[in-house]
C-alpha cells in the first residue's frame, strides 16, 4: 500500500485555493514549531457564507493536502458549517493519512477556525471561547 492516498497526492501536486486575499474578512495562521509546518488561512464572507476562501501553507506535502482539502470544504458554506469541521473529516475526505502526518488535518482545522474567530473579533460577533484553539498557549503549536 502506498504511504499516500490519490487524493493526498492530487491535492498536495494540483493545490486548490492557494493565495491570499486582500482585505480579507477573516485571517487565521497556526503552525507547529516541532515539524515546521506553518497554515495561513483568508476567508471572504458575505452574509454569514464563506464566498471564497484562500491558504498559505509552508510545510509538507500532508500539510499542503490539508489546507487545500479543507478550503474546498468550507467554501460555499455557512460560518457555522464551517465552524464544525473536524480534522477527522479533513483525513477522510483525503482517504486517509499516515498515523505521523495527522496534525497537519488538525492544523488545517485550526487555522479555519482561527480564521474565523478573527472574523468574530472585528465584527464584534460574540462567540463561545472553547470553540476555538488558544493558539497562544496550546501545546501543540508550540511543541
Amino acid at each position: 500500500m502506498a504511504l499516500y492516498s490519490e487524493a493526498v497526492m492530487d491535492h498536495f501536486m494540483n493545490p486548490r485555493n492557494v493565495g491570499v486575499i486582500e482585505n480579507a474578512d477573516g485571517v487565521g495562521e497556526v503552525g507547529n514549531a516541532k515539524c515546521g509546518d506553518i497554515m495561513k488561512i483568508y476567508l471572504k464572507i458575505e452574509n454569514n457564507i464563506i464566498v471564497d476562501v484562500k491558504f498559505e501553507t509552508f510545510g509538507c506535502g500532508s500539510a499542503i493536502a490539508s489546507s487545500s482539502m479543507a478550503t474546498e470544504m468550507i467554501k460555499g458554506k455557512s460560518i457555522d458549517d464551517a465552524m464544525k469541521l473536524t480534522n477527522k473529516a479533513v483525513a477522510e475526505a483525503l482517504s486517509g493519512l499516515p498515523a505521523h502526518k495527522m496534525h497537519c488535518s488538525v492544523l488545517a482545522e485550526e487555522a479555519i477556525k482561527s480564521a474565523l474567530k478573527n472574523y468574530y473579533d472585528k465584527n464584534g460577533i460574540p462567540y463561545d471561547k472553547s470553540q476555538f484553539p488558544d493558539c497562544e498557549n496550546c501545546a501543540h503549536c508550540h511543541e
